[in-house]
């Protein structure tokens, strides 16, 4: 903090202090304006310090430390009124600045930084005296440390040099004894080495004895193979003699069943040869047509076409389910937002479900309902109902595409149903063999379920 002249009034408002603040006494400074800082009024405070009125005063010390200094030093009145409450705080240290006598025993840092609030006259000395004291209590305190340290050091030195020693005598004495255990190790090797030549010894000897008991073996196993050899052959004969006889046998009937069938054909080009020789027409009269009875009136094809289903009879999709082995695949959203679109997917998703259920006991037919789970950032529980599965799509896959790859999936000929009004999704699996069916169909025949 750069100091210069006082501005209020005092004998020392003329004095200059021409060095910085000293720390010690700049924090004294500091605590004695934040400790007077909490009685004034916010009208009383500088501008600059207003927005810390509210502050606790660890807090106000802390971050508005260099502001209250600043204000200190620039504003005479706000010093003239901080020096009003040290007054009234510390009467005796304040009076004997004024009388020009500071007490001898009072802390120099505190004598300092209260005739730096007040500007008594002489206040430069004090502040410059307070900044040197402070001084050479750090310099001596950073040589007692010093002092200190040093013989800590020394006495480490001295331990370490101990310990050296000690364990230089145990190092001693572990070398010895693993001289001596050396000495007893190089004996038993000697002995080891004398043990392995006698072990080597016999162990040729070993060798030798192997040699004509393998050499003995090998000639036991030449004759068990060429035994061998002898009696695979005889089983080789045995097994030829088998085979022979089951062919004859097999030849013998294939004989007789080739007789019957050549039987069979001849009697049949026979008769086809009849047939063309003597110029037969087909049988256009049945014996039932001979019979006197009125017969009934026919249908022409506008009576025919009249009694057909309409295309969005639920009446078609009960007879496309009831074909053999028939496969329904409904295109789920689709379905739900034709019939009930106002109503929560979740909602929508179990009342399709529940009545796909009962569409799939009464027919028999085997369900598959499909939804869009492109979206979804998390699978969706629910317990699938009896008879139906129920198929998400994965994600980058639409609903769409599942269907097709599920009628993909079909083998030709089987019947498969998709209800979805998708335009798209009709005509690429009629193209793939299935028979599309409109959603409102399929939502027709679950409201008569």
């Amino acid at each position: 903090m750069a100091e210069t002249t006082g501005g209020g009034p005092g004998d020392g408002a003329a004095e200059v202090l021409d060095r910085p603040l000293p720390d010690g006494v700049r924090r004294r400074v500091v605590q004695i304006v934040s400790d007077g800082f909490g009685s004034l009024t916010v009208g009383e405070l500088p501008a600059q310090l207003r927005q810390y009125a509210r502050f606790a005063p660890n807090r106000r010390t802390k971050f508005a430390g260099n502001a209250m200094a600043a204000a200190l030093e620039t504003d005479p009145l706000f010093r003239q009124r901080i020096g009003e409450k040290l007054r009234e705080t510390q009467p005796e240290l304040t009076g004997a600045l004024d009388s020009g006598s500071p007490p001898p025993a009072a802390d120099p840092l505190d004598v300092a930084a209260a005739a730096y609030v007040l500007r008594p006259l002489g206040w430069v000395k004090l502040v410059t005296a307070a900044g040197e004291e402070a001084q050479r209590a750090d310099a001596e305190r950073a040589d007692e440390e010093s002092r200190a340290e040093l013989e800590r050091l020394r006495a480490e030195l001295e331990r370490a040099r101990e310990h050296t020693r000690a364990e230089t005598e145990r190092l001693r004495a572990e070398l010895d004894s693993a001289k001596k255990e050396t000495e007893a190790l190089h004996r038993k090797l000697r002995a080891a080495v004398s043990d392995v030549k006698r072990g080597e010894a016999a162990l040729r000897k070993a060798h030798r004895e192997t040699e004509a008991v393998r050499a003995e073996g090998h000639a036991q196993v030449s004759a068990a193979e060429s035994e061998a050899r002898r009696l695979k052959a005889r089983l080789g004969e045995t097994e030829a003699a088998l085979e022979a006889t089951r062919r004859a046998a097999r030849e013998g009937r294939s004989v007789e069943d080739m007789r019957v069938r050549l039987l069979l054909d001849t009697l049949l080009d026979a008769t086809q040869g009849l047939r063309r020789e003597l110029a037969l027409p087909p049988v256009s009269v049945r014996p039932a047509e001979t019979v006197d009875a009125v017969e009934p009136g026919r249908m022409t094809p506008k009576d025919i076409a009249a009694r057909a289903l309409s295309e969005d009879d639920p009446q078609v999709l009960d007879q496309l389910l009831a074909l053999p082995q028939a496969h329904l695949v409904v295109d789920g959203y689709n379905v739900t937002k034709t019939g009930y679109p106002q109503m929560p997917l979740e909602k929508q998703r179990l009342r399709l479900l529940g009545q796909l259920s009962q569409l799939a006991a009464q027919s028999g037919a085997e369900v598959t309902c499909v939804f869009d789970g492109a979206e979804l950032v998390a699978p969706v529980l629910l317990a699938p109902p009896r008879g139906v599965r129920v198929l998400f799509s994965k994600p980058g896959v639409t609903a769409d595409e599942l269907i097709r790859q599920l009628v993909r999936a079909e083998p030709p000929g089987r019947p498969v149903i998709v209800a979805s009004t998708d335009r798209e999704v009709a005509d690429g699996v009629a193209r793939a063999g299935a028979r599309p069916v409109a959603s409102a169909m399929l939502l027709k025949r679950l409201s008569r379920a």
